[in-house]
Order: structure tokens, then C-alpha cells, then sequence
């Protein structure tokens, strides 16, 4: 019998591997389990390599970006205040109160009712927040994400916000930002203009100035850690903030509330469709004052149409109708054609030029043969066509494009309108007699105040401004606004005949008897304009206005008074000297005490004058 072999302890320790593969795994297994591991190594370095090297940039950019922490520093808006320092627009800072619907504690409940009393807000609004924590976002597919913040109300001060806070509402706070605040309300509205909540100006100065008053925000740049806490040691970028320069304009608070108690007034008593009044300094071109009605509340813009933000003083067009007649009256005499004691037949219905007969304008009354200080004096529109015809349809262009019509005042205010004069190429026959009555051309009330300011400052156009001077935190001026003069118009002494009709014209004879102010001289031009409405004059719908300077011989104020369809009683008609001479009176006599205008021997004849009445 054949004994089995016996293999030892060391013949055993040197078993061919593929008998120990035999004895621990099948070949299939084995191969099964390598390739897995192999394949799994491979992808996860393949995936790697991916990251590391064909995508590191852009996840090296993910990863700094969630590292990095970027504060801005909202710079502070400049104040705007009036020439004599009152404050008109300023900047406060309010919060912005909220709450995290996930960090509220339900042992607060109790506390809720404090805080909607305190917020003056409906309970609802707080209690419909607190249940507010998740909401759906759709993009591929239904995703709920967290609400961290819901907003309760804007605007809180800071003493109902430490109020708030000393609830201890946990999950409710708020942050600080700027915002622009008006004091006065409505005063100076169209010319200050309003910040929207974006932080953006709309119009007015504040759109006009925003360069200066923006200021420059600043921000830090630095890291933060996993709990998204700054390390103020990994600054990188520290900019700080510089708040905007301060404005003074060249309005004046008490004139201007003066203007805009007038034209509540003038809303009143007349229902119209709008009222627009300038005042200004005539020698400087400084603004002293401009309104219109209806206004709004820059503070609640929202609240109010958007036609009352509009400034109608510079957008608003409109026939100027008499006032007009200084163009073409100065335009005469500055060439020389024509003298103030000359002779012009108001009687004529036509007029020869060449082998051609133009037809005269009516006038409102038979007049007669008068001179050209009593044209002007009784706004004889048949008197003031004849002057234009002397005067030539080129040089009558000419004079209305100097005295500033058919182009802007570049005041600055956005949204200014240049008005329409034709080129006389593009007049037809009627033209030539109809412009110099104020017809045939579409104005601003802006552009007739400026017209009649040109013979108040002695025959010179000044550019009207409404900033005097920009100046920074201490006070220093860092931009001055100096009077600007435009050009020269008509001479001196044109203006001071002028200024001798148009005072005749504020007088016992004259269209504006209305407007007359006790004991001082008056000069001013009514104008009684019918729109054109479905493509013709209509009878039922005027412009009333006035534009006037005093004292005659040193002015120092021009008052100009636009009144759009005055509704008067028993249909009459709204004459300018009946509806806004009166304004021009009140908001002088306001000027003559707050200017402190002393009367002169030759302006206190009048108050010795037994027949002067003053309606």
C-alpha cells in the first residue's frame, strides 16, 4: 500500500499562488473585485483631475467668492437749503424692520400685538409674516427654500426702533439706511424734485445736482469664516464713504410760500387747469420763486397724479397772447422805425404792402387813431400787427429769438421745452400780423417771464439759475454760480421807453389797473390768450396772465402769473388783468414789507391820486 505524501511546514509556506487562488476565490470573483477597485480609483481620479485642473478656476472663483465679504457704506445725500440757510431736502437715516419667520420664538406670541402698535400695522401683517417660512421656487423642479426675512415696514425712526427692540422679539430687526426727507412738504416741490426708494432723483434739482449731491458710497472688502463672520484680519480693500456736497439755491423760502398760498388762492376762487408763477431777481437772474398748482408731496410722490409732478413753469405751451407785444413794439423802436408819440391808425381793417392787402386783427374796442404809447397801453392788437409790419417778418424773427422764444432758458431743470417759432420761410400770409399780437407762436411761461425781465435789467437777457453755490460739510464754497448774462437785446434807453408804456399800461387808463400797488410804479403787460381747441379758437377757453416788475424805476423783483382756463361766474370772460393782476398785487405788497422797499416821492403821487381805486 502506497503511502500518501506529507509535505512539511516550509513546503506549505511556498504554495504557487494559483493553488492559494484555487483554495480562497474563484478566478471570476477575483478579476471581478480588481477591475471594480481599478475601476472605481480610476474615476474618482479622473473626477479629480477634472476639478483640479481642467475646472479649477472656476471652482477656485466658487470658493473665494463664499470666503469673501464685500460691505458697502451708503454715503450720505447733501441738503438742499434756501438762499437764506432754511432747510428744503435732507437726508435721515430710518430703518427697515423685518423678521425671520425661523428665528421667532412662539413664547413671543404675547408680544406681536406691541409690535404692530408700535409699527402702526395691521396685527395680520406681523402674524401672517411670522407663519411665512418657506416658499416654492420652480425651476425644474418644486423646491421649498426658506424665508430668512420678511420686510414689516419702511421708514421706522430710530426711537420707535429702540422701542421695538426693548421687546426683545426674537427673529425681529432692522436695518439702517438712507433716507431723503422734505420738511416743508410741498413747498418748492417742482423745483426740488423727489428721491424714488431706489435711491434714484427723478426731477428738479435733485436730478439736476445729483453729480454734487450723490456723494461717493464706500465699501470694505475682506473674508469670513464658516459661521459667515468677518475677519477684519484679511482685509484686503477698505474705501470709506464720502457724503455729497450741500446745495443753496436761489429760491427764498417766504417768497416762495407767498407764490404758493397765491395759487392755492387762484385753485380756489377759479377751478382752473393749472396756474404757474415766477418770481425772480431781474439784474441777476437769480429764481426767487417758482410754483405751479396742482403740486404734490415729494415725500409721498406715490400718492399724487403724475401730471401734478410736471412743471409747468418749462413744459406747459401755450399762446402768450398780449405780453408778446413788447417784441415787436421794442423791435421798433430799438431800429428806430417808429417813436413812442407816433401816430398808428387803429382803424384800419387792412394794410397795403407792396401790391398786397393784409388783414388787420380786431381789436376789442374801437380805437381810433392813438399813439404808440397808447398801442401798448391798450393792447390794441391791430396797432401792434401794424408795428410788426414795419418791422419785417426777418427782423421780427430776429427780435423774438433774441428776447429768448423759440429756444430753451437752459435754467437746467430737465424736462424744459423750447417752445415753437417758425422760421419765416414757413409763415403764411397771416403770420406777419398775428405774431406780434402773440399768436402763431407756442411758449412757456418760463420764456415770457424771461422776455420781460430783459426790460426790467435795461435791455440785457440774463440766464436764470437756481443755485447760488454748492459747499461741502464745513461750509466751504467748492462751486460758486455767478449771474450770467445772455446777450444784449435792446438798448438802454428802448428799455426805459418801454418800461414808461408798460407802467402806463398798470395804470388808471390802462388793462391792468388791477395790478397797481399803492404808492410804488408799476410796469407789467396783461395777456388774454383763447386756445385752440378741435383746431380753432374757442371762446370758452382762455390763458389769463401777467408779467410785471416794480418798483418801474429800480426794479427788483418780476412777477409772472399764467392762469389756465379760469372758470369765471355768469360766463364772463377771464381777462388777465381781472384774474392774475390781483395775484401780482398781493404777492408784491408781500415783497414790498419783506424786501423792505422804501416808496419814492414820484410812486407816492399816486396815494394822493383821489380817483385811484384799487379792485
Amino acid at each position: 500500500m502506497k503511502l500518501p505524501e506529507v509535505t512539511t511546514r516550509e513546503e506549505e509556506t511556498f504554495l504557487p499562488v494559483s493553488r492559494m487562488k484555487n483554495v480562497c476565490i474563484s478566478s471570476y470573483r477575483f478579476y471581478l473585485t480588481f477591475f471594480a477597485v481599478l475601476l472605481t480609483f480610476c474615476t474618482l481620479g479622473g473626477r479629480l483631475l477634472h476639478l483640479q485642473v481642467w475646472q479649477s478656476e472656476k471652482y477656485s472663483s466658487l470658493a473665494a467668492s463664499a470666503r469673501q465679504n464685500f460691505i458697502k457704506e451708503e454715503a450720505r445725500r447733501g441738503d438742499i437749503v434756501d438762499r437764506k440757510g432754511s432747510l428744503l431736502a435732507t437726508t435721515k437715516s430710518v430703518v427697515v424692520l423685518g423678521l425671520d419667520p425661523h428665528s421667532y420664538d412662539v413664547e413671543d406670541a404675547d408680544k406681536l400685538i406691541h409690535l404692530a402698535n408700535l409699527l402702526n400695522i395691521e396685527p395680520t401683517i406681523v402674524t401672517d409674516a411670522v407663519k411665512k417660512k418657506y416658499f416654492t421656487s420652480k425651476n425644474s423642479v418644486e423646491k421649498l427654500t426658506p424665508v430668512r426675512w420678511v420686510k414689516l415696514k419702511e421708514g421706522v425712526d430710530d426711537s420707535t426702533y429702540q422701542a421695538i427692540k426693548n421687546l426683545k422679539i426674537n427673529g425681529v430687526y432692522g436695518n439702517y439706511k438712507h433716507s431723503r426727507f422734505y420738511p416743508n412738504q410741498q413747498l418748492g416741490a417742482h423745483v426740488l424734485g423727489y428721491v424714488n426708494k431706489e435711491g434714484k432723483p427723478c426731477m428738479g434739482i435733485e436730478l439736476m445736482a445729483d453729480y454734487y449731491l450723490r456723494g461717493q458710497d464706500g465699501w470694505i472688502e475682506s473674508e469670513r469664516d464658516g459661521r459667515r463672520r468677518e475677519m477684519p484680519q484679511f482685509r484686503s480693500v477698505e474705501f470709506f464713504s464720502q457724503d455729497g456736497l450741500n446745495l443753496e439755491l436761489s429760491i427764498d423760502r417766504v417768497i416762495q410760500d407767498a407764490v404758493e398760498q397765491e395759487i392755492e388762492h387762484l385753485i380756489k376762487k377759479y377751478s382752473p387747469e393749472s396756474v404757474s408763477i415766477v418770481v425772480s431777481n431781474p439784474t441777476t437772474g437769480e429764481i426767487l420763486a417758482m410754483a405751479n398748482g396742482p403740486t404734490f408731496d415729494p415725500n409721498h410722490y406715490n400718492d399724487y397724479p403724475m401730471a401734478n409732478q410736471r412743471n409747468r413753469v418749462l413744459t406747459d405751451l401755450y399762446e402768450p397772447g398780449s405780453t408778446f407785444k413788447i417784441i415787436p413794439v421794442g423791435g421798433a423802436l430799438n431800429e428806430g422805425f417808429i417813436n413812442p408819440d407816433d401816430i398808428v391808425d387803429c382803424s384800419l381793417s387792412t394794410y397795403i404792402v407792396g401790391k398786397k392787402s393784409l388783414r388787420l386783427p380786431k381789436d376789442h374796442h374801437p380805437l381810433g387813431k392813438i399813439s404808440l404809447h397808447q398801442v401798448v397801453q391798450k393792447s390794441s392788437n391791430r396797432g401792434a400787427a401794424q408795428v410788426g409790419l414795419k418791422l419785417g417778418a426777418n427782423r421780427l424773427y430776429d427780435y423774438s429769438k433774441a428776447f429768448g422764444f423759440g429756444e430753451k432758458t437752459n435754467i437746467g431743470l430737465v424736462g424744459e421745452r423750447s417752445g415753437i417759432l417758425h422760421n419765416p420761410s414757413n409763415w403764411d400770409g397771416l403770420t406777419i400780423t398775428r405774431l406780434p399780437m402773440g399768436h402763431a407762436v407756442s411758449v412757456t411761461p418760463m420764456q415770457v417771464h424771461s422776455a420781460m425781465s430783459v426790460i426790467a435789467n435795461g435791455g440785457i437777457l440774463m440766464k436764470p439759475f437756481l443755485i447760488r453755490k454748492v459747499y461741502d460739510q464745513e461750509g466751504k464754497t467748492v462751486v460758486p454760480f455767478l449771474p450770467s448774462p445772455v446777450r444784449r437785446v435792446i438798448d438802454e434807453d428802448v428799455a426805459d421807453q418801454l418800461t414808461t408804456m408798460l407802467v402806463s399800461v398798470v395804470g388808471r387808463e390802462g388793462t391792468a389797473r388791477s395790478a397797481m400797488v399803492p404808492g410804488f410804479q408799476v410796469a407789467g403787460k396783461t395777456g388774454t390768450t383763447q386756445k385752440i381747441i378741435d383746431g380753432k379758437y374757442s371762446s370758452n377757453h382762455h390763458v389769463a396772465s401777467f408779467s410785471g416788475y416794480f418798483p418801474a424805476d429800480k426794479p427788483r423783483a418780476v412777477i409772472t402769473v399764467v392762469v389756465d382756463e379760469p372758470k369765471m361766474k355768469k360766463g364772463r370772460l377771464g381777462y388777465g388783468g381781472s384774474v392774475a393782476g390781483p395775484s401780482f398785487r398781493k404777492i408784491a405788497n408781500r415783497l414790498i414789507s419783506y424786501f423792505g422797499i422804501q416808496q419814492s416821492p414820484k410812486e407816492l403821487s399816486y396815494l394822493s391820486d383821489p380817483k385811484l381805486k384799487i379792485q
